[in-house]
C-alpha cells in the first residue's frame, strides 16, 4: 500500500512508518516539525526513515488548508493514518488556541482530503483522555464519554464525532484509536518516562502527582504499532444491528469504528518509578504533589473488541518495557 502518515516525526508516527516500510509499503510522511518539544529528537527519528526506500517526507502544517489539500493531490495514497495533533493535557491549559488549530481545523482538513481523494480507510488517533470523569473501569468503548476534563480530551472527542459525520455523509471508512499511555524508545520528552529518566539521571526532584497513587495503562510502543497496523488492514463496515433506539457508542450503520488500544494492565505510578530506579541503578528524589487539574486517577483499557476483531494481543510486560526504554535512553543520550 501507499500510506499517508501525519505526525511522521512523532513518537508513534515514526515507529509506525518503520513497521510499514519493513513490510514493503510505501509511506508519505507529513510533519510541521514544530517546537512543542526538542526538534532534534524529531529530526533524529526522521533520519531513521529517510534512507529507507519507499519513504517520502513532506514538511507541512495540517492546519494550512490549501497546502494540505494540495498534498493529498500530490501524494496519491490509498490509506491515511492521522497521528498529527497538538498533544498534552497540561499544555492545553496554557495554550488552548493551538489545540483548536491543530486538532480541530487540522482534522477537518484531513477529512476533506480523504473525502475528495477516494481514501480507502482513515485511521486516526484519539485518546484515553476522552473518558474524562468516567469512573467505571476498565474503560469500555461502549461507555458514555461526554464529560471530558481537559480541552485536549474535548478535541479528541470532537474528532471522533467529526469522523462519524464524514463516514455517514460520504461513506468514508474511519477507525478511531483511543491510545493508552504509550511509552518506549524514542518517546516524547514531555511524557512521564522521559521526565522520570531525566530527573533520576540528573538527580533532580521528580514531581509525582496524586502522591504516586495514579494508575496508568502503560502500553509499550511495539504493542501499539502492532494494533495500529492491524486496524489499518481492517476496513470497517457498517454495523447492521445498530439502532438509534439503543445506540452503541463504538459503532454505527456507517463504516465507522472506535477501539481502545492499551496493555489492559494498569500500573501504579510509584511501582513504575521503582522500575525506572532499578533500570537506571539510581534512586529518584520524589516530590509528592496533589492531583493536577485535568488529570484522572486511573486509566484502564478494555481491549476485548480490538482483540476480537483484529487478533490484537499486547505482549510486552511493564518490566520488559522499562528495561528496553532505559537501554535506549542510555544509548541515545550517551549515559554510562
Amino acid at each position: 500500500m501507499r500510506v499517508l502518515v501525519t505526525g511522521i516525526a512523532g513518537f508513534i508516527g515514526s515507529a509506525l512508518a518503520r513497521a510499514l516500510l519493513a513490510r514493503g509499503d510505501q509511506v508519505v510522511g507529513v510533519d510541521n516539525l514544530n517546537d512543542y518539544y526538542d526538534v532534534r529528537l524529531k529530526r533524529a527519528r526522521l533520519q531513521l526513515l529517510e534512507a529507507e526506500p519507499g519513504f517520502e517526507f513532506i514538511q507541512a502544517d495540517i492546519a494550512d488548508t490549501a497546502t494540505l489539500l494540495a498534498l493529498f493531490q500530490r501524494a496519491r495514497c490509498s490509506r491515511v493514518v492521522h497521528l498529527a495533533a497538538q498533544a498534552g493535557v497540561r499544555y492545553s491549559l496554557e495554550n488552548p488556541h493551538s489545540y483548536g488549530q491543530s486538532n480541530l481545523v487540522g482534522f477537518l482538513n484531513i477529512l476533506e482530503g480523504c473525502r475528495h481523494h477516494d481514501i480507502e480507510h482513515l485511521v486516526y488517533a484519539s485518546s484515553s483522555s476522552v473518558y474524562g470523569a468516567n469512573e467505571t473501569t476498565p474503560f469500555s468503548i461502549h461507555d458514555n464519554v461526554d464529560h471530558p476534563l481537559s480541552l485536549y480530551a474535548a478535541t479528541k472527542r470532537a474528532n471522533e464525532a467529526m469522523a462519524h459525520s464524514y463516514s455517514h455523509l460520504y461513506g468514508l471508512p474511519a477507525t478511531g484509536l483511543r491510545f493508552f499511555t504509550v511509552y518506549g524508545p524514542w518517546g516524547r520528552p514531555d511524557m512521564s518516562p522521559m521526565l522520570f529518566a531525566d530527573a533520576i539521571i540528573q538527580g533532580k526532584p521528580l514531581k509525582v502527582f496524586n502522591y504516586g497513587r495514579h494508575k496508568r495503562d502503560f502500553t509499550f510502543i511495539d504493542d501499539i504499532i502492532d494494533g495500529v497496523v492491524r486496524c489499518l488492514d481492517r476496513i470497517p463496515q457498517g454495523n447492521p444491528d445498530w439502532s438509534g433506539l439503543r445506540p452503541d457508542a463504538a459503532s454505527s450503520k456507517a463504516p465507522w469504528r472506535l477501539y481502545n488500544i492499551g496493555a489492559s494492565q494498569p500500573v501504579e505510578l510509584l511501582y513504575y518509578i521503582e522500575l525506572m530506579e532499578k533500570a537506571f541503578g539510581r534512586e529518584a528524589k520524589k516530590e509528592l504533589l496533589p492531583l493536577q487539574p485535568g488529570d484522572v486517577e486511573q486509566t484502564y483499557a478494555d481491549v476485548s473488541e480490538l482483540s476480537r476483531d483484529t487478533g490484537y494481543q499486547p505482549t510486552v510486560s511493564i518490566e520488559q518495557g522499562i528495561e528496553r526504554f532505559a537501554r535506549w535512553y542510555r544509548d541515545y543520550y550517551g549515559i554510562e
